[in-house]
Parts: C-alpha cells; structure tokens; sequence
C-alpha cells in the first residue's frame, strides 16, 4: 500500500487525539482539554491503538503511563500537528492588517529583552494583530534545530551554533563585565589578574552550551573560576550583586541589567570577539509570505538594537 493510500484511509482528527492523550496521559483530561465527552475520547484512543498495535496508554494501578512506543510517538506527534495546523491556517492572499497568526522564536532570554521586545513593540505600533510567542531555547532545541523549526518559525543566536540553515543577520554586539556596584577592588575595567583570582558567574556553561567570551578567556590561558551557572542572562544580576563575583553580558544588554540594580558595568582587560546576532529557520518556510514579513520586521528591529534605541 503507498504512503498516500494509508494517509487517505487515516482521520486526522486523530493526531488531535493523540497529542492530547500523550500530553495529558489520562482519557478524562484529554477529554475535558479538547471539549469532547469521555465516551467519544475513549473511541479515538481505541482507533489509534488498533492502527498502532499498541496500547499507548497502560493502567499502572490506579493511574495510566505511557508505554514506551507512546514516549518515542511523543516526540514527533506535536510536530506533526503544528505543521499540519500551519497548512490549513495559511491563506492564498495575506495583509499583516489582517491577520491574527501567531510566530513562535525560539531563542535566550538575551535575544528577547533585546530584538525581542522591540519586534513585539513594532507589530503593537503599527496596531497589528499579530502575536509573538516566546520560546526560551536549551542545549537538546539548538543541536536538534533543523528538526525543531519544521514546527517553530525562527531560532534568535549568534553564528557559530549552527550551520545548514537560511538565516538573516539582525545586529552586532561585544561583551562587556558586570561587578557588584559596591565591589571593592575593582575599577573601572577589569585587569587580567582580576580575571584569573575573582570567582565568576557563567551562562550555559557545557560543551555544547557557552559564550564566546567565557571560551575566550580560556584560549587566553586563564581557567575561571566557576561559583555559579546560570542558563538566564537576566538572572546574572542576582548572582553578582553583592558579592566579589564577575559576570559576562552582552553591551546591548547591559541597560537592562543595570536597571535591575545592585551592578555596574565594567570593561573587559582584552579584545572580546564581536557577537553576530541572526535569526535562523528552516529552508520549508521559504515561499511562505508571512514568515519573509516576520523575518523583515526582525531585521528592522535588529537595527533598533543596533543602534541602541532599544534601551
């Protein structure tokens, strides 16, 4: 049987089901999140065990699990309905006036105070109905990107996490230090010596997860000295106010930062390489209308940060 003559025999109301199932694993939360009765849901999950051969959801005493076949459909089912939903919410003709879509951006906290916010202020401005959603990005999002922005529109990060995919430059930035405003040898720009003896603060510290000037400082011959990671530029602040500790930011955010207080920017005793801010996204949004509109308006709000504005 072809692949398309098993797609005519299947009801894709099904993938509704299923992902709701996997989502909720229970039939009467499934029931109650999609508005339908308990009988009629139990009715779906009897079709996709038959079509899968599987139970997809097994009774452990009072409770009901996922059978491993179900965990492993998981990962693929919320994918697939995303891009189906993308199918039929598209339109032949399209005005931003208009619509109501909602963009989903995978990125870190930094790219959303920054490029973010003011994408998000452009589209208010002008009285556009459209929405943006969010997503904060981990390690497991960024080495799975290609697979990932089949169903999200865009992933905000500089160059040299990925390759192999369309993307656009938005703006460029360096790093500067944060301190405690009350820190008592440090002046106004760090010494090498400083950075070799003070505790720091580190973001998304592994080997697939890290700054280029955390690594930097390595290639320079100076191993940190490590008291905290965080996986929020945000939160540094929290971390350094108070304490004799350092921390690396990005310049553009640093007014955010600052404005959370208890921290000063300071400079950095050496040459950090330039960060290059792009939006990246997958080669099957190409001919889409609304997403080359989105990426646009990120262009246009990467000069707004370029130029500071932003702040």
């Amino acid at each position: 049987m072809t692949d398309h003559a098993l797609l005519s025999r299947l009801d894709l109301n099904l993938l509704v089901s299923l992902d709701a199932l996997l989502t909720e694993r229970s039939v009467t939360r499934a029931a109650d999140r999609l508005h339908l009765s308990q009988p009629a849901l139990s009715a779906s999950l009897a079709r996709l065990r038959t079509h899968f051969n599987d139970q997809i959801l097994a009774r452990r005493g009072n409770t009901y699990e996922l059978t491993p076949f179900a965990l492993r459909l998981s990962e693929h089912t919320s994918t697939a309905l995303e891009a189906a939903r993308r199918v039929f919410e598209s339109q032949a003709t399209w005005a931003p006036s208009d619509s109501t879509r909602e963009f989903s951006i995978y990125g870190s906290d930094y790219g959303f105070a920054t490029v973010g916010a003011a994408v998000s202020k452009l589209a208010a401005d002008r009285g556009l109905g459209i929405r943006f959603r969010f997503m904060l990005h981990n390690p497991t999002v960024v080495e799975d990107a290609a697979t990932r922005l089949r169903s999200a529109d865009a992933l905000i990060i500089p160059h040299g996490f990925l390759t192999d995919l369309a993307y656009a430059d938005l703006w460029r930035d360096d790093w500067v230090a944060i301190v405690s405003d009350d820190h008592p040898s440090v002046g106004e720009t760090l010494t090498m010596e400083e950075l070799g003896t003070l505790p720091f603060v580190m973001t998304y510290q592994s080997r697939s997860a890290f700054t280029s000037a955390s690594r930097q400082i390595q290639q320079l011959g100076i191993e940190p000295r490590v008291e905290a990671v965080v996986e929020s530029f945000l939160s540094m602040p929290l971390f350094v106010s108070g304490t004799d500790r350092v921390g690396f930011v990005q310049r553009a955010l640093a007014p955010v930062v600052t404005r959370l207080g208890g921290v000063r920017v300071v400079g950095l005793p050496f040459d950090a390489t330039p960060i290059v801010n792009a939006v990246w996204w997958h080669p099957v949004h190409g001919r889409d209308p609304e997403h080359a509109w989105m990426i646009d308006l990120l262009r246009e709000a990467g000069e707004i940060v370029q130029a500071g504005e932003h702040a």
